[in-house]
């Protein structure tokens, strides 16, 4: 037998000499429950027939015989089922184990049942092992025999297998499991190929704390025109010909942390001059806003709240959707949009609550300091907001909508009402094909403003119509795997009192100076239109080479000709007049002694740029 199999022997003998039944102890102990049992002390145990000691030993003798043989057949029963020496379940199944699972009938073979599970394990209270020197209790007096059942009883009594508490155990599963987490607003699909969302599907560099963004916009414009002064007006994206220029660069990202937001993006380039002029407001109290916010694009904080699938808000200056098409040329279909999006807002400033209830709807209103613009025009601030539906891949519905802003400065009381809405929709999608997607944008829009002069509806006594109406289409192919592109569009408006008619920049004009030579007064007419065919290569889906022709039309002269409109000279530092000849120190604008510039019906413009996103 091997030292493993002594062990098990030696406390068997122990444990059988405790728990076999003993008809002397079995009569000081009838009537009695266990528990009187165990005191060894009780006036209940003492004898009620004395034996002589010969008849006590010969009946011990009698009973270590009956237990040697008993003894036989347990290590018989242990030889057959130790298969494996070093199998830990061997070790799990002591004496105790085998004694109760042979007084319930189970198998010495029934391995797997021998091994208490874990939760068996910890719901029984921890026993003292016997020793083998227990052994040695038949020889000694029968008192100490007498005081030992009890224990042996407590030990060897197989206790029925706890059960596990279910319903405890269901509820502590349902407490600790982690709750689903809401879908993330328009991550069901991807919606890169829209127009003014294209970018890339993978960012480069990404943490929890910051996500950077690059954007470089640099482009080379022919204009078939050949201005003199290579100037070019009536855009929002394209402003010198025959030379290249640095359109944007933009630097900056998201911050994100702890449910905190903020966002700065840079303008460095030509939209660091070009935008801050189109805006009137800092003409209206000090501190030169146009220059305090020339250098930014976007600059806001906020806070994301965990309701619904996510309430955000922020304030600052943030971009504006309206006209559909992205402040980032690269993230348009084309170069130069058609007016309804380059004569109408490219960003706001003031504060905007992003509402998601459900992952397909988005839900922003806005409370803004007035149409594109740094500060107020008059007392009043503007009210707006957008709604944004993508219930599938393939579609999109926007609609943005403005009102209540008193946005022509000097002129408070003249109230500004606009609707832009536009759908999206990609109804090709075939990856694998070489030309493997196809999609659409139209956009149509309609405002006009109400009091201080002019009317919304037509003529009449409170002045003379004043408003918008305009659309634009797009269509666009993608081919080779997105590896080049190719969109057509284009679009009209109709604007008379020109109030969304970008001032061309003649003798350096801006918004807050006007000019002379373009006025934009209620009742002048203003109607135009435009198409464009553009030819994107995107060797990587961070570049973009495009290539695009512009035709544009006007029914008055508004577009820069061949003599530009810059006077001889350059700009003489007063916009707002009249230009003398050369000569003349007075000028009423009367072509003998007023300079004037060349300004034409239409433009021809082949545009090519270079345009970079991280």
């Amino acid at each position: 037998m091997s030292s493993r199999a002594g062990g098990f022997g030696a406390v068997l003998i122990c444990l059988l000499c405790l728990s076999y039944p003993k008809p002397s102890l079995a009569q000081s102990t009838s009537g009695h429950s266990a528990t009187t049992a165990a005191q060894p002390d009780s006036p209940a145990r003492t004898s009620t027939k004395a034996k002589t000691p010969a008849e006590s030993n010969a009946a011990i003798l009698e009973e270590l015989e009956q237990m040697r043989q008993r003894i036989a057949e347990l290590e018989a029963q242990l030889r057959a089922q130790q298969d494996d020496e070093g199998n830990s379940a061997g070790d799990a199944a002591s004496s105790p184990q085998m004694a109760a699972k042979e007084s319930s009938g189970a198998t010495a073979g029934d391995k797997a049942a021998l091994v208490p599970s874990a939760a068996s394990t910890a719901a029984q209270p921890v026993r003292t092992p016997l020793t083998p020197a227990s052994a040695a209790a038949p020889a000694s007096a029968p008192a100490a025999i007498s005081s030992v059942p009890p224990l042996a009883s407590a030990v060897l009594s197989p206790a029925a297998p706890p059960q596990p508490p279910i319903q405890e155990s269901a509820q502590v599963q349902k407490a600790s499991a982690p709750k689903e987490a809401k879908a993330e607003p328009f991550a069901f699909a991807d919606f890169t190929w829209l127009n003014g969302n294209v970018g890339p599907k993978d960012i480069p560099f990404d943490t929890k704390f910051f996500t950077p963004q690059v954007l470089a916009d640099v482009d080379y414009i022919y204009d078939f025109n050949h201005p003199a002064d290579d100037t070019i007006g009536g855009s929002s994206e394209v402003f010198r010909a025959q030379e290249f220029q640095v359109t944007q660069l933009g630097i900056g990202g998201d911050f994100h942390w702890d449910n905190v937001q903020a966002r700065v993006m840079t303008q460095f380039g030509m939209y660091s001059e070009t935008t801050p002029r189109n805006d009137a407001s800092p003409a209206r109290g000090a501190w030169d806003l146009d220059t305090a916010y020339r250098y930014i694009s976007e600059a806001y904080g906020g806070y994301h709240f965990n309701w619904l699938h996510g309430v955000n808000v922020q304030a600052g200056i943030f971009m504006s959707y309206i006209g559909l098409f992205s402040y980032y040329n690269a993230q348009n279909w084309a170069y130069q949009p058609s007016y309804v999006s380059s004569n109408t807002p490219w960003f706001f400033n003031g504060m905007r609550v992003q509402i998601f209830p459900s992952a397909k709807l988005k839900i922003e209103p806005w409370l803004i300091n007035g149409w594109q613009s740094y500060g107020r025009f008059n007392n009043r601030p503007g009210f707006g907001g957008q709604i944004l539906w993508r219930p599938t891949g393939w579609l999109e519905v926007l609609g943005n909508q403005y009102a209540f802003g008193e946005d022509a400065l000097g002129f408070p009381g003249r109230v500004r009402y606009h609707t832009d809405d536009s759908i999206e929709i990609k109804y090709y999608d075939q990856p694998d094909n070489f030309l493997d997607k196809m999609a659409f944008s139209l956009t149509g829009d309609a405002g006009c403003e109400h009091g201080g002069g002019v009317s919304c509806d037509t003529d009449s006594a409170k002045g003379p119509k004043q408003d918008f109406l305009g659309f634009m289409l797009y269509n666009r192919w993608w081919l080779h795997k997105d590896l080049f592109g190719f969109t057509l569009g284009g679009g009209k408006i109709n604007n008379p009192g020109r109030y969304l008619v970008l001032l061309p920049p003649i003798d350096g004009a801006t918004a807050i100076t006007g000019s002379p030579y373009f006025t934009e007064n209620p009742g002048q007419p203003y109607k135009a239109w435009d198409a464009s065919a553009t030819f994107d290569y995107m060797p990587s889906q961070y570049v973009t080479f495009r290539f695009e022709f512009d035709h544009r039309a006007a029914n008055v002269p508004y577009f820069t000709g061949s003599g530009g409109i810059t006077p001889p000279g350059g700009d003489n530092g007063a916009p707002g007049s009249f230009v003398c000849l050369s000569g003349f120190t007075f000028c009423n604008g009367s072509p003998t002694n007023t300079w004037y510039p060349d300004l034409v019906r239409d433009e021809n413009r082949l545009d090519m740029a270079l345009l970079v996103q991280f």
